[in-house]
């Protein structure tokens, strides 16, 4: 079976055509949102839109529970927390029930879903490292398990033959056939922090248990401008166009 893995959208919605349409392309069997939907970016309705049309299987990004009343933007930064009161006033009441709604966790036949980590997804914890990403591949209870939350593409691994010991890569290709448990970080369709500002999406095949991270070219400035004709931040608009 192959899966789609869309990172974090944050309202982007030039960029979740985009890969909507590479997605399509591919022939995926199962679209997976790790969550993130909405904040930053200023098309949050017309996101929410596209995934309920594609029934993509979603998890809770804390964007989304703050935007939707689940989580106190107290210790957001000004520009996250200017973000999620405009999406408030720009989403109606399905649209936010929707989001309130999604799930925290979710387990699929070849892979678990969630936005920050594996073990503890209510906390929206960022899993950067080997150190962080054990937790999460200690109760993982399927061989590879997908997140988000840090925008920066990753796959932590365990192998047989390396009992007790957690590898990495950067790689656009992981071949997961001789790992036991994997964690793979789908970076961000809407707003990469990885110094590359294409979006960024992932298609794993379970039968060859192969990840593959793609990037793609879509129209920043349209986002951009939509950003600013928002009056949203100016510097959410600067950062898509710099991937940081």
């Amino acid at each position: 079976m192959k899966y789609g893995v869309l990172g974090d959208i944050h309202a982007n919605l030039s960029a979740l055509e985009t890969v909507l349409a590479c997605l399509e392309a591919a022939q995926v069997d199962v679209l997976i949102s790790v969550g993130d939907v909405v904040g930053y970016g200023a098309a949050p309705s017309q996101c929410v839109a596209l995934l309920r049309e594609h029934e993509v299987v979603t998890v809770l990004g804390n964007h989304d529970a703050a935007c939707s009343g689940r989580l106190d933007d107290g210790h957001f930064n000004p520009y996250a927390r200017a973000a999620v009161s405009w999406t408030r006033e720009n989403l109606d009441v399905s649209e936010l029930e929707w989001l309130r709604e999604l799930p925290l966790q979710v387990t699929l036949e070849h892979c678990q879903v969630a936005h920050g980590t594996i073990h503890r997804p209510e906390l929206f914890d960022y899993l950067l490292s080997v150190t962080d990403a054990d937790p999460s591949l200690d109760v993982l209870e399927r061989p590879v398990g997908f997140v988000g939350h840090s925008h920066v593409p990753l796959t932590v691994m365990r192998f047989e033959d390396m009992k007790g010991k957690t590898a990495y890569s950067f790689e656009t290709l992981v071949d997961l056939a001789q790992t036991t448990h994997a964690v793979v970080n789908a970076g961000s369709v809407g707003q990469p922090r990885d110094e590359d500002p294409r979006t960024c999406y992932v298609v794993y095949d379970s039968d060859t248990r192969e990840v593959r991270f793609h990037r793609a070219d879509y129209d920043i400035d349209r986002e951009a401008n939509r950003i600013r004709r928002a009056g949203l931040p100016a510097m959410l608009a600067d950062r898509i166009r710099l991937g940081v």
